[in-house]
């Protein structure tokens, strides 16, 4: 049932005597026990015979002359349904009104009744809701922790060099026609069946990757080297049970392959002309050299103070009591699914059908998701009640000094980005991120460095520690 935000007047009118309880259920969840005196069930079934009386044409009546008793006794038991609907959403605003747990805005509540509504009879219904949690948060300031460590070393500022090499090199034509290993190739393909004919379904055409990436489905890197421009051959190949792609795993493919173009990656020296084409504000490849090893240290700062902070949040909720709705992890669900099909750019029909090729329904991403996802809100719910206790505030000059920060960080002027933020009504958003920040800021202050923990950097950089 839908509870309408938009009541007549009739609807808004009071119910007396109307008797209600509050219960309170698991994981943040209500019931609210109602009961209606069988005086306001006759009043408004009297009220709904007489309208329908007035408005009702039945053979042998005059249209609003029709007897209450023959529309009693020809439409008896729709008339009592329709007075329980009318009872059920008229009582449950009222009873809402001074109810302090109030349901979650996108949680619908859910009406259970024991007994059909009668006449000369009280009529009593359960709400049940979601309301939003009362989170019991632990104790956040001390938390102990372990901190990484780790140093920027002269591989790491060649590997970043060769990143940067790559990104400047160009694409040409290998001039011997023959792929390799890192060979960019173009090549169309189609699966073959027992008799040697074209699966048109499989075939592919002008299909583009490099050599060694296993950017391919088949997999088919190893068995095109040596191949030749305009070559063309029938590949064979057996997948075993686990392969990662499960419509050819333990299959037996024959697989016929035409390669159009075999071109290769033509890089840069790394030296002061390529420093120079990458950006105006370097003269010499030493000035490239100390400004990637000034970025690589603001990133491994950056990546200790956050896994700390992981670190600190973490703890915090395994010691606070974070009850979860349903409703309130059903709805991030749900939310996490429509920006996963957005970025695959495709209907959510087409990703499903992608899912069921691999096994897969969208409750099993559902069920892959959830860990992460109550995580999420329970870190969420933490941070928004600290948030509350410590009365963290914030000024209109730092929003100011955030939106100048933000404006230099992204190359735009301080009057631009603030325009974009009044326009597109953000500043309470960033309002919000500046409390959170002064509030993490509080917590790694407070927490306590129990050891330190080396690590590579380019571990710290990948996550792998």
């Amino acid at each position: 049932m839908v509870i309408q935000k938009n009541q007549s007047k009739k609807t808004k009118e009071k119910i007396v005597e109307l008797e209600k309880n509050l219960e309170t259920l698991e994981n943040s969840s209500v019931k609210l026990s109602i009961k209606v005196p069988s005086s306001e069930i006759e009043k408004e079934y009297n009220n709904l015979v007489n309208e329908y009386c007035k408005t009702v044409q039945i053979k042998g009546f005059r249209k609003g002359k029709v007897p209450p008793q023959v529309l009693i006794r020809k439409f008896g038991p729709a008339l009592l349904e329709e007075t329980a609907e009318k009872i059920i959403e008229k009582s449950i605003t009222e009873a809402l009104e001074d109810i302090e747990k109030k349901p979650i805005s996108y949680a619908t509540p859910e009406v259970k009744t024991e007994d059909k509504l009668e006449l000369g009879k009280d009529f009593s219904f359960d709400l049940i809701y979601d309301v939003f949690p009362e989170v019991e948060v632990g104790e956040y300031k001390g938390i102990e922790v372990e901190e990484l460590e780790t140093k920027v070393m002269a591989a790491d500022i060649k590997k970043e060099l060769e990143l940067l090499q790559d990104q400047n090199s160009i694409v040409v034509d290998k001039k011997d026609g023959i792929v390799d290993k890192d060979s960019i190739v173009t090549v169309d393909f189609v699966e073959l069946d027992t008799e040697g004919n074209e699966m048109p379904n499989t075939k592919r055409e002008s299909f583009v990757f490099q050599v060694g990436s296993g950017y391919n489905i088949y997999k088919i890197d190893d068995d095109i080297i040596g191949m030749k421009k305009d070559e063309e051959k029938v590949i064979k190949k057996k997948y075993p049970e686990d392969f990662e792609h499960k419509e050819l795993a333990g299959k037996e493919v024959a697989l016929k392959v035409k390669v159009q173009a075999v071109k290769k990656k033509e890089l840069p020296k790394i030296d002061d002309e390529l420093a120079q084409d990458i950006s105006d504000k370097y003269q010499t490849l030493e000035d490239l050299k100390k400004d990637i090893k000034k970025k690589l240290k603001e990133l491994a700062e950056s990546r200790i103070k956050s896994n700390k902070l992981e670190q600190i949040i973490k703890k915090i909720v395994e010691n606070s009591k974070v009850p979860l709705p349903k409703s309130m992890i059903d709805f991030e669900l749900e939310t996490r699914w429509r920006n996963f099909v957005a970025q695959l750019r495709a209907d959510e029909q087409t990703i499903i059908n992608m899912l069921k090729a691999e096994g897969k329904t969208k409750e099993d991403l559902f069920n892959e998701w959830r860990p992460s996802t109550e995580q999420g809100l329970r870190e969420a719910l933490v941070v928004r009640e600290i948030l509350k206790k410590e009365n963290i505030q914030v000024t209109d000059d730092e929003i100011e000094a955030e939106i100048k920060k933000e404006a230099e960080a992204n190359n735009m002027s301080y009057e631009e980005l603030k325009e974009r933020v009044e326009k597109g009504n953000l500043k309470d958003s960033l309002k919000d991120d500046i409390a959170k920040q002064k509030l993490f800021d509080m917590l790694l202050e407070n927490a306590v460095v129990t050891g330190k923990k080396k690590v590579k950097f380019m571990d710290l950089k990948e996550g792998n520690y």
